[in-house]
């Protein structure tokens, strides 16, 4: 089977963990532990979020009064998590397997009305206080991710094309491991002045959304998203929160799901059960193998009638 997995940015770096190479080393070590087995059985795409890296890089960019350009600071994180990732596999798998991380550039639309509405969440968290003064300070939006915890919030417009798709098709064909569309991609378009002229443009692309094209078009046999949640859940922070264990798109398209964080993978497990008739599951990286399996995890497949309930 092929296999994609799309990691979380907190499974790569848990929430209040400082943004160090060895926290982000230690987390990465243990997805791979996840992956490993999976690896070792099927072919395997793994793509991954950025947005503390992303972040913090753009944090730095300022305090050393450069400008924020995140097609550079998507592509710089690709190469950076990417390797952990190639490192840290490889040292649990035979020798003779191959892997490769490549920059993936994706393709948006300069008109997409996410430019409008900021949505995707980057970088550390901030008390209130804090994040108004950086609002003021950097012209920056905050929108509260918790309680008295706000983070940065960015346009996330819709992934369109991904032009290292022949690429990633020839070294899986070789059996190689492929690390792609990391953070949700580079972000680029071409430029409305001129003939056929790529140019990267200031958003992060979401990286569910970019995973689910991904998978769609490599033609997987199931699309993962791994999270720090063990399951996608109803009713959400209330008395009545209720895992979702089995659903149709149609259903739980008919749920609300907080735009900034699960509403995307809700989105993208949809799009992607529909659009193949295959399934895409949502869940906790320690129960990879178990949600593969039907015992964990949200499973979202057109076979399902109506909404299950853990």
């Amino acid at each position: 089977m092929l296999i994609v997995t799309a990691l979380g940015g907190n499974a790569l770096l848990r929430r209040g963990e400082p943004l160090t190479a060895e926290n982000q080393r230690a987390n990465v070590r243990a997805a791979c532990v996840a992956l490993a087995p999976i690896a070792a059985e099927h072919q395997l795409v793994v793509t991954h979020g950025n947005g503390p890296q992303v972040g913090l890089l753009a944090l730095q960019q300022a305090v050393f009064g450069g400008s924020e350009t995140f097609d550079v600071l998507g592509a710089q994180t690709e190469g950076m998590i990417g390797y952990m990732i190639e490192q840290e596999l490889g040292n649990l798998l035979p020798f003779e397997r191959p892997f490769a991380t490549l920059l993936t550039m994706i393709e948006v639309d300069p008109a997409d009305p996410a430019f409008a509405n900021p949505t995707k969440f980057i970088g550390p968290v901030y008390p209130r206080e804090e994040a108004d003064r950086l609002a003021a300070e950097k012209g920056w939006t905050f929108r509260q991710e918790e309680e008295d915890a706000w983070r940065r919030v960015v346009p996330s417009p819709e992934p369109k094309r991904i032009f290292e798709l022949r690429p990633i098709k020839w070294l899986l064909e070789h059996g190689t491991i492929v690390i792609a569309a990391g953070g949700g991609g580079i972000p680029t378009m071409y430029d409305p002045r001129a003939d056929r002229k790529l140019m990267g443009i200031e958003c992060v692309i979401d990286k569910d959304l970019a995973s689910e094209l991904l998978a769609r078009e490599l033609g997987a046999d199931a699309f993962v998203m791994l999270t720090d949640a063990d399951a996608v859940l109803a009713g959400w922070g209330t008395p009545a929160e209720t895992a979702i264990r089995r659903a149709s798109p149609e259903a739980l398209r008919a749920l609300d799901f907080a735009a900034g964080s699960m509403g995307p993978k809700v989105e993208a497990a949809c799009r992607f059960a529909l659009a193949t008739g295959k399934r895409a599951c949502i869940g906790a990286l320690a129960d990879l193998n178990r949600i593969l399996a039907g015992e964990a995890g949200t499973t979202v497949t057109t076979e399902a009638v109506g909404i299950e309930y853990g």
